[in-house]
């Protein structure tokens, strides 16, 4: 995957570049940053050059067939030198003995990355068929890398294990890689790119060098949004503004089906119906919220902190404040004054303790008709 691919992130391609061009390449890099910055993409962009792509007519390879070979299987995911690991779930009737690795979804990955290099953890969960299952990397998974790692590279140049979501790692899997980390393989390249890099062993943060990204510039997915996505230059820079630095946002707000448009929905059903009292229809609504899966409650309970934050803003009539799309904000006109300074904190903390005990497995049908009482309460406040 070649680096032109990947949306801004100038000054990383930069600091890269100058890695390879002073012969600093680190045995261990962690890619980290905000959600959707782009991490992923800069790594398997990254990845591809070590193993042969061109970088602006510059390969590490040497003989003309050599790259051209290696750029057909890269373009297919395929290398057999470049090993990805990745959160993975127990199949539904898998015994307790058995060993799941990134093999077991290979099929789905590469499916998965056909589409390109930006996508979260929910989409994965979609490719791998996940219902309430966790993602993990299970032990076997180090066993694995530790076997093919350990092997000469196939086609004589680097070998790259590149590391999805290395927080999911199960602590006896955590503790097999820092090994490999503290005596790495002979022309072996460890990308770990990371979410939430404060999960990791602080032994394992502690063999890596990290390497931050900033948030996409505006102007940069703006510019993505007109060439890639056809929009037309005043809503990509709406778009681009809302998104925050976050190209996955921005894919979200021009997919008129997708998850946020359902949870405004949801949201505003709860304040109409909050407003008016109307508990029957608040147990509908709790029972509705509640039929999500763990992790989708935990984004709803989100969104809806997003929106309080937003409509509070509002209320200041300030735009450079407020990052609301079209729909959110005709919506804020009427409702922002029902956000203010003596209720906009209740809101904050009521959601913030029910994101923890959501998480905690707390009953989800309860804590969402809880709220939705006590938002009548706030309301009038």
């Amino acid at each position: 995957m070649n680096f032109d691919r990947v949306i801004g992130q100038e000054e990383a391609k930069t600091r890269l570049r100058q890695l390879v061009e002073e012969d600093r390449i680190p045995h261990a890099l962690m890619f980290t940053g905000p959600k959707g910055c782009g991490k992923m993409a800069v790594a398997l962009a990254f990845a591809s050059f070590l193993l042969g792509e061109r970088w602006e007519g510059k390969s590490l390879l040497a003989r003309q067939a050599a790259i051209t070979n290696a750029e057909a299987m890269l373009a297919k995911w395929q290398h057999p030198d470049l090993h990805f690991s990745y959160p993975a779930i127990k199949p539904k009737g898998s015994g307790s003995d058995t060993k799941i690795t990134s093999d077991d979804f290979a099929k789905e990955w590469r499916q998965m990355l056909s589409r390109g290099p930006y996508f979260s953890l929910e989409e994965w969960m979609t490719f791998m068929r996940a219902e309430n299952q966790q993602a993990v990397i299970f032990e076997a998974e180090s066993d694995r890398l530790s076997r093919k790692l350990n092997m000469k590279a196939i086609l004589g140049g680097y070998k790259v294990s590149l590391i999805w979501l290395p927080e999911r790692m199960n602590l006896t899997c955590a503790n097999k890689l820092l090994k490999l980390l503290e005596e790495p393989p002979q022309k072996t390249v460890f990308l770990l790119v990371s979410e939430q890099p404060e999960l990791l062993l602080e032994t394992i943060r502690s063999r890596v060098q990290t390497f931050a990204m900033q948030r996409i510039g505006e102007g940069d997915i703006a510019q993505a949004l007109t060439q890639r996505q056809g929009l037309a230059p005043e809503d990509a820079h709406r778009i681009a503004r809302i998104a925050s630095g976050d190209w996955l946002k921005a894919l979200e707000e021009i997919d008129a089906g997708n998850e946020n448009t359902e949870f405004f929905a949801l949201f505003v059903t709860l304040m109409r119906k909050a407003f008016t009292k109307d508990v029957k229809a608040l147990k509908a609504w709790s029972q509705t919220a509640s039929d999500y899966g763990r992790e989708k409650q935990k984004r709803f309970i989100a969104y809806m902190l997003q929106m309080i934050r937003e409509n509070f803003m509002y209320n200041f009539h300030d735009p450079r404040l407020c990052y609301m799309t079209q729909t959110e904000e005709n919506f804020a006109k009427n409702f922002a004054p029902f956000i203010n300074e003596r209720n906009v904190m209740l809101f904050q903390k009521r959601l913030q303790l029910m994101m923890r005990d959501i998480g905690q497995n707390a009953n989800g049908k309860i804590q969402f008709f809880n709220f939705a009482l006590e938002t009548t309460l706030y309301l009038r406040k």
